[in-house]
């Protein structure tokens, strides 16, 4: 996957209401840059870092900028907009990239499901089976080469674990993909410490029959691309 335009450096001043954030270009210009990132972004906003955005030539936007990537410290990249992991991990089933899903026949983004009215990311069919797919994001690293999820207490993240056990229970396959949107990460956990009751889900979920798989991305200021699996333990 690779951004629309060349993309722009600066490096950050701050984040702060949550969609917001100062920036001063190479160039000396300090601009605020729209955050597509609605998380705490734990550990993924260091006051100096270097960022890269891109720009919108849309006359209408207030912020033309956009926050799409962070250097967290030398060769470690992330990106911080949660917009691009599903466009990602799309882009990576439908060249079978996520070995334990190819071979689909058909798939389907945003499909409502479920008793308490979720849109699953991806719906893939097979011959004789649906599977369903939910992504999640992956920033928060608190121990070297241990990515972590969620950065905060998710209830929309504890409704789709709870869908997903429905759907096996129903006679479905279902797949929670953990999209892995840092460099540094070879191994992902729950963050217990931050949502013990998504941990505890993730856990029954398993038990139940639905699947944890996790691919990591390799990032840099031209694209995105999924370059590796990734263990998940419980």
């Amino acid at each position: 996957m690779n951004f629309d335009s060349p993309l722009i450096r600066g490096k950050l001043i701050k984040r702060y209401k949550r969609f917001l954030a100062d920036i001063v270009l190479d160039d000396g210009e300090e601009i605020t840059a729209h955050c597509a990132n609605t998380g705490a972004m734990t550990g993924c906003m260091p006051a100096g870092a270097n960022v890269w955005l891109s720009v919108s030539d849309n006359p209408k936007r207030k912020y033309p900028h956009s926050w799409q990537l962070i250097e967290l410290k030398t060769d470690v990249m992330a990106c911080i907009n949660t917009g691009l992991t599903n466009k990602l991990a799309k882009e990576a089933l439908l060249q079978n990239q996520i070995t334990e899903l190819a071979g689909f026949d058909s798939c389907r983004s945003e499909v409502t499901y479920g008793d308490e009215g979720s849109r699953v990311d991806f719906l893939l069919s097979y011959a004789e089976e649906k599977v369903f797919v939910e992504v999640k994001h992956v920033t928060l690293s608190t121990e070297s080469g241990v990515g972590r999820f969620p950065d905060a207490v998710t209830k929309r993240g504890q409704k789709h674990l709870r869908e997903l056990i429905q759907q096996v229970k129903s006679g479905d396959r279902a797949v929670l993909l953990f999209i892995i949107m840092r460099t540094d990460v070879s191994l992902v956990k729950p963050a217990d410490l931050i949502d013990a009751e998504y941990g505890r889900l993730l856990r029954e979920a398993v038990k139940e029959g639905v699947e944890v798989l996790a691919y990591g991305a390799k990032i840099d200021a031209k694209g995105m691309s999924i370059d590796r699996p990734v263990s998940v333990v419980l």
